[in-house]
């Protein structure tokens, strides 16, 4: 085959660090264009960016030239000295060591969406800790909960 085809879907999330809520009304707009813009300039198309008070959730298509480790290193460390230029309560930001990522099935693109855009609501009643809990529990994925959220 001489072409390589891909198409990745991938549901990425990952906190602030110690889930600090540093994401306020006030940057909570520019940070998610932000990185969005870091994945789009990387080749990994972003469908969907939104998040809460102390976390973000990602929706993008990863570039076939990248590897999802380095994607997000490009995510975090940029986005992270960026909004530290956003004024004195953002100097001490910083994203969690860490990250969640979970395949997505093309059918289920709308469903991941919503979920995105419903954050706000969603956290009214559930912490990020039980969401990110029910995703490895979902995704059959064994943790330790010790290292979990550095």
């Amino acid at each position: 085959m001489p072409q390589s085809l891909v198409k990745n879907y991938i549901h990425i999330t990952f906190s602030t660090k110690n889930r600090h809520p540093f994401i306020d009304n006030t940057i909570k707009d520019e940070l998610f264009a932000y990185l969005s813009g870091i994945c789009y300039n990387l080749e990994s198309f972003p469908l969907k960016v939104g998040g809460c008070h102390d976390h973000v959730h990602l929706l993008c298509n990863l570039s076939r030239k990248m590897a999802l480790m380095d994607l997000l290193e490009e995510v975090k460390s940029h986005s992270s000295k960026w909004i530290k230029t956003k004024g004195d309560k953002y100097r001490d930001f910083y994203w969690q060591n860490g990250y969640g990522s979970f395949s997505v099935n093309p059918t289920e693109i709308d469903v991941v969406i919503k979920y995105i855009e419903m954050q706000v609501e969603h956290h009214k009643t559930k912490t990020f800790q039980d969401e990110y809990r029910s995703f490895l529990k979902k995704y059959q994925i064994e943790y330790d909960e010790r290292y979990v959220w550095d």
